[in-house]
């Protein structure tokens, strides 16, 4: 079965709700990164990459740690005010910066209208280690398949 077109997974859908706003019903400056990695999340669920296949549980769960992608830098532009109610369409473009890392960019439209933009460069780590490794495979046909636009599949 071929993969979904990517529309169905680099771009998603939000509502900006009350609780993130402040008194005024104005988004408050730090939701912004917090969608950017609700996005990507989403993005790799749609994809087929359950959450629990990426990010790594805890030892007491019983499971190893495994590979952990920390967010290494960050960055997060306002182009206009975002207020309760607007619907926002969230575009993600994601690129490998190596064997070991790789970011996303996402662009935050309202009505057509950019209104936001977001960065995140995530670098993958052996979780028990806290040391540099390859990036888990299911990520990297994420990457690859971001850039192609088909025929790549989730494991």
């Amino acid at each position: 079965m071929p993969l979904p077109p990517p529309t169905t997974w680099l771009q998603l859908h939000r509502s900006v709700r009350f609780g993130d706003t402040d008194a005024a019903g104005v988004m408050h400056f730090h939701q912004l990164l917090r969608w950017c990695h609700e996005a990507y999340e989403e993005s790799l669920e749609r994809f087929g990459l359950p959450a629990a296949s990426v990010f790594p549980r805890p030892e007491w769960a019983g499971v190893s740690p495994g590979v952990a992608l920390p967010i290494v830098y960050c960055q997060a532009e306002f182009r206009r005010p975002l207020l309760t109610g607007d619907q926002l369409l969230i575009s993600l473009r994601p690129e490998a910066l190596g064997p070991e890392g790789f970011e996303v960019s996402y662009c935050f439209e309202r009505e057509g209208q950019p209104v936001a933009q977001g960065l995140t460069r995530h670098l993958a780590i052996a979780a028990a280690e806290r040391q540099r490794c390859p990036l888990p495979e299911g990520i990297r046909r994420w990457l690859e398949a971001s850039g192609l636009g088909e025929g790549v599949r989730p494991l």
